[in-house]
């Protein structure tokens, strides 16, 4: 039997849907396992503590798969939390609606005029957004030109978006709140540059000042990618299958910036902490959090081991990562009000050994080029612009660069998911194969390496000196030779 309305009876009460079919309020880009797992958790309990139309619209912007499954079950899916003490399946039912912007997207700029919606949240990951990953700089390629400048149906995120606005404008739907959840800095500052570039381009600036907001928030879950036994955890729950089942960790977190001038859901009221300023919040998740899996990530894959929990498990894991918090990342910003950074690396670092989350290394450290400058080469830069040489944040940047070579310490290939491999490969194949030729090569990529990150002289031999012993020694020894 499949998940849908109809085989909802046969679902264990505590487990169905905590509201009923909703009316849109909601249109969310970006229907991967993250939003299914988290703000659609969020908004569905939301509504059922303080009612509201705000069932969410769920666009995916290319893959068909997510969006058939979910159709086949009238928009239902299951989140299981993996619990070392025992886990849990729920079905949410916040969705409003499907739609695949690639084969449709005419229908998604039309949504977005809908007087009915009254907000707009993303996860379409760094990259989605087209901005120099280093300098934050809109990067007016040839797609985003075309849906400016032609009327083709738009074919990018930020295409949708300003297609969207205009319509939006001439419909005179009312203002709206655009709400970036990605592992950006100050994401909602970023998303409204993004606009405002766009806006000016399409005679709507005004408009897009009087009409629409930009709210930040920071997000917190990890949610790893579903498997088979993701699928098998939810049907031996719930007694029907789900075809669009996810899994999560017990921790669940999102601040957001409460600035949304058409209504939102009762946030707060499913857990969310509504504030004026998220980014200190969002600064301590990027450099520690996000930070910490990415070092764990390159070192875990290079080292030859396949999940995070494993990874932390290599001799000398958990006490380098220790000393790059303390050293490099607490010192390279303020924290909330209240948060000890270190205290709140520990818990990260608990989090991250939960046996039950079999996260992928090589699924975190994919699109690096896009993830590095914001999760890592900040606190570098900070750290570099106080007069200190960042060692342990060298550490993982020349980790990064020696998981890009392309092959572990032990032999087996290792896969280049990124935005910019084809440049990455043709950087490394034109350089010479020394640990200084590899780091000159990639500091050359300057959507990744600002210039003073570049042409820091300090930085430079420091990278070369840990890539020179991942070369000799690999990395399990390199990491307990650094701690002696």
């Amino acid at each position: 039997m499949e998940l849908n309305r109809a085989s909802l009876p046969h679902v264990p009460a505590s487990s169905r849907p905590r509201i009923d079919a909703p009316a849109a309020g909601i249109v969310h880009l970006g229907l991967g396992a993250f939003h299914r797992a988290h703000q659609a958790v969020f908004t569905e309990d939301a509504m059922a503590a303080a009612g509201g139309d705000w069932g969410i619209v769920g666009v995916a912007p290319r893959s068909p798969q997510v969006v058939d499954a979910m159709r086949a079950q009238d928009g239902l899916f299951s989140v299981t939390t993996l619990d070392p003490a025992g886990n849990s399946t729920r079905v949410v039912g916040s969705s409003a609606g499907q739609m695949r912007a690639a084969a449709d997207p005419d229908a998604v700029v039309a949504l977005l005029a809908d007087p009915a919606i009254k907000i707009v949240t993303l996860t379409v990951t760094e990259k989605g957004y087209k901005l120099d990953a280093a300098t934050g700089r809109l990067l007016l390629d040839d797609d985003l030109r075309a849906d400016l400048e032609t009327g083709r149906p738009p074919q990018t995120v930020p295409g949708l978006l300003i297609r969207g606005l205009c319509a939006r404008r001439k419909a005179d739907a009312g203002p709206i709140a655009l709400a970036s959840c990605d592992n950006l800095p100050a994401n909602g500052h970023r998303l409204r540059g993004l606009i405002d570039k766009l806006a000016a381009a399409t005679a709507i600036g005004d408009w897009v000042r009087e009409s629409v907001t930009f709210p930040g928030s920071m997000v917190d879950r990890i949610v790893p990618a579903t498997t088979p036994s993701t699928l098998a955890e939810a049907f031996s729950s719930l007694g029907v299958r789900d075809r669009a089942a996810v899994s999560g960790e017990p921790y669940s977190a999102w601040v957001i910036e409460d600035n949304f001038p058409a209504g939102r859901p009762a946030w707060e009221r499913a857990g969310a902490v509504m504030t004026g300023d998220p980014r200190p919040y969002e600064r301590l998740k990027l450099r520690t959090l996000n930070g910490v899996h990415s070092a764990i990530a390159y070192l875990g894959a290079v080292a030859g081991r396949s999940t995070i929990a494993s990874s932390l498990e290599v001799p000398g894991m958990r006490e380098v990562v220790r000393q790059y918090i303390a050293s490099d990342v607490a010192p390279s910003f303020v924290p909330p009000s209240g948060v000890d950074t270190i205290a709140y690396g520990e818990e990260v670092l608990t989090r991250f050994a939960n046996p039950a989350i079999e996260y992928q290394t090589v699924q975190v450290a994919m699109d690096g080029s896009q993830k590095m400058p914001q999760r890592v080469l900040q606190t570098v830069q900070d750290r570099l612009a106080a007069g200190d040489v960042p060692r342990w944040g060298a550490l993982v940047v020349a980790a990064w660069m020696r998981f890009v070579q392309g092959v572990s310490d032990n032999g087996q290939p290792l896969p280049l998911n990124d935005p910019l491999a084809d440049r990455i490969r043709a950087r490394l194949a034109a350089a010479p194969d020394t640990p200084d030729g590899v780091v000159g090569a990639l500091l050359g990529l300057d959507t990744v390496f600002t210039p003073a990150l570049a042409e820091d002289d300090a930085l430079r031999a420091v990278l070369v000196e840990w890539l020179t012993a991942f070369d000799k020694h690999g990395v399990e020894a390199t990491l307990v030779g650094a701690l002696s």
